[in-house]
């Protein structure tokens, strides 16, 4: 479930919650109980570095979404009797 952060407009109370992405917004302060309580906006709390992820980059079972025209390679060691690569 993703943390929010809410901050109150009235009295300035800030405050992480556990909330499911269904869950209907908060609007109560429960420092003061005013209803400019709002929901801020906050960066992710992770980064995504490199080339990306493809599917190559998986064992077994991830060859769905590879281009059918490309060439094809031999599976590595580790698929011996793995059933994605059987003939």
């Amino acid at each position: 479930m993703p943390i929010y952060e809410y901050r109150c407009e009235h009295c300035g109370f800030q405050k992480e919650h556990l909330q499911k992405m269904s869950d209907a917004v908060l609007t109560v302060c429960p420092s003061c109980n005013s209803d400019r309580y709002v929901k801020l906006l906050s960066v992710a709390g992770f980064q995504l570095k490199g080339s990306g992820w493809y599917a190559t980059d998986f064992k077994c079972g991830a060859g769905k979404g590879k281009d059918e025209n490309a060439s094809t390679t031999a599976p590595p060691a580790s698929c011996d009797g793995c059933p994605c690569h059987s003939s």
